[in-house]
């Protein structure tokens, strides 16, 4: 039997990118051709695309680990590495992507064919062809690829209908939308029954809408009690709700007015369902002692400004009034809403004077800095070699970083941490760094990265 799961903590990992490679081109009578090293391949994104035909989150509790191909190393005679193929994992119309750490909302999937890169992959490293300049005509380094993002989200489905169906446990929303569509969900006369919502598709005249058939909810539902916390998030997306209520329970102390007032109850202290427009269905009208009721509760509910149907799953009675009444308030909902503006893309320049980078006084012999350019230049670099050192050095200081350290009241020897204090790199600082004497590694390690006097 199929199991339909709706809230999941999914581990992506995007692909790292490949290492530029270091060459030189040799042929007969010319061993030194110059650098002819390509750069490494981009690693594989991890994207997240709506399928209309995924209706569960099912295949990611099962396998919650997702990884895209890494890129491939560059190559001599100025071969670049491949890129790594993208992985793309569908998910259900009305998915919500949160930040697993933090629980922000990242982006919400509502309708076919939207994506979202969650993880994007690391860029390749430059082989030493692409560093060749004027100043180091034959580099004998190339750039490292940067690992690609890695992180926790949460996918939480959010069913996506016109309207909601809801009420107690066995009052009979199940049998109704079998009654009104073609959808064939498990019926039984014991309560719980439904326990995944259940979609099916109504047509009233020239209206084609969507009906949520929502689990059973009870009181405390909103508190967690029941199924009904697992399941309000599906009538958020709904713009009807249609209480149906059951007018031939046997139960102690239940009728149709209260059941009413405590599925209200419950769907106020959820929130966010305020504006929606609502209507009422007595249901179980074939049977005499659940017309009388019926009848007798009408006004009631009437009075409240409800539109009230009666109607019976079981014989069909009341059902094309009922289903052209929904179809009218699906229409209204629908002309109300407002017109969807084409996503723009806002590209904000760098406001003048913004380096890229800013410089920290942690203590006082400790100085941080932290900016995308120079993390990015760190993780690139392999310290191994002592020229790719030297080069990276060059760089942060073309960047301004030593000229901002001096205002910022460094001096000579001064414990200079790159990135964040926990995993950044650190170095001994001295005014002028010397690319030849300088080594670098993570912060706690014996590595150093420092000028000789």
């Amino acid at each position: 039997m199929a199991e339909f799961v709706d809230q999941v903590v999914l581990h992506v990992k995007a692909g790292d990118g490949g290492h530029g490679c270091a060459s030189v081109h040799r042929e007969k009578f010319k061993p030194l051709g110059g650098p002819d090293g390509g750069n490494g391949g981009r690693g594989g994104d991890v994207i997240l695309q709506v399928d209309q035909n995924t209706a569960t989150l099912l295949d990611y509790h099962r396998r919650p680990h997702r990884k895209a191909a890494n890129g491939r190393q560059g190559e001599g005679s100025n071969r670049d590495g491949a890129n790594g193929d993208d992985v793309v994992l569908t998910v259900p119309n009305g998915t919500v992507v949160k930040d697993g750490r933090t629980g922000e909302v990242l982006v919400d999937l509502v309708g076919a064919g939207t994506s979202f890169v969650v993880a994007k992959g690391g860029h390749g490293g430059l082989g030493n062809a692409a560093l060749a300049s004027a100043k180091r005509k034959a580099p004998g380094f190339a750039l490292l690829g940067e690992a690609g993002d890695e992180l926790d989200v949460v996918l939480e489905l959010k069913t996506v209908a016109d309207v909601a169906l809801v009420g107690f446990p066995n009052a009979g929303k199940s049998s109704l939308i079998a009654a009104l569509s073609a959808a064939r969900p498990k019926i039984a006369d014991y309560p719980f029954t439904t326990l995944i919502p259940n979609l099916g598709v109504v047509t009233a005249g020239d209206t084609v809408f969507t009906v949520a058939d929502v689990p059973g909810l009870i009181p405390g539902a909103s508190q967690g009690k029941g199924l009904g916390h697992e399941f309000l998030r599906h009538v958020e997306r709904c713009n009807t709700i249609v209480h149906v209520l059951d007018c031939a329970t046997l139960e102690p102390g239940r009728d149709p007015l209260s059941d009413f007032e405590v599925i209200e109850a419950e769907l106020a202290a959820y929130g966010l369902l305020e504006d929606r427009p609502r209507l009422a269905v007595f249901n179980k009208v074939d049977v005499p002692e659940a017309r009388e009721l019926a009848e007798l509760v009408r006004p009631m509910l009437e009075e409240r400004g409800l539109r009230v149907f009666s109607i019976s799953a079981a014989s069909h009675e009341g059902l094309r009034e009922l289903s052209f009444a929904m179809g009218e308030m699906v229409a209204a909902a629908r002309a109300a809403a407002p017109v969807e503006e084409p996503t723009r893309m806002i590209i904000r320049p760098r406001q003048l004077g913004d380096a890229g980078f800013a410089v920290r006084r942690v203590d006082e012999n400790t100085f941080q800095v932290t900016g995308e350019k120079p993390e990015r230049w760190i993780r690139q670099t392999d310290f191994n070699n002592d020229e790719a050192v030297g080069y990276l050095a060059d760089r942060l200081e073309r960047l301004g970083i030593e000229e901002e350290l001096v205002k910022a009241g460094a001096t000579a020897g001064a414990e200079v941490v790159i990135g964040s204090m926990e995993s950044g790199y650190i170095f001994d600082w001295q005014p002028t760094l010397n690319a030849e004497a300088v080594r670098m590694g993570p912060r706690g390690s014996d590595n150093r990265l420092g000028g000789v006097q």
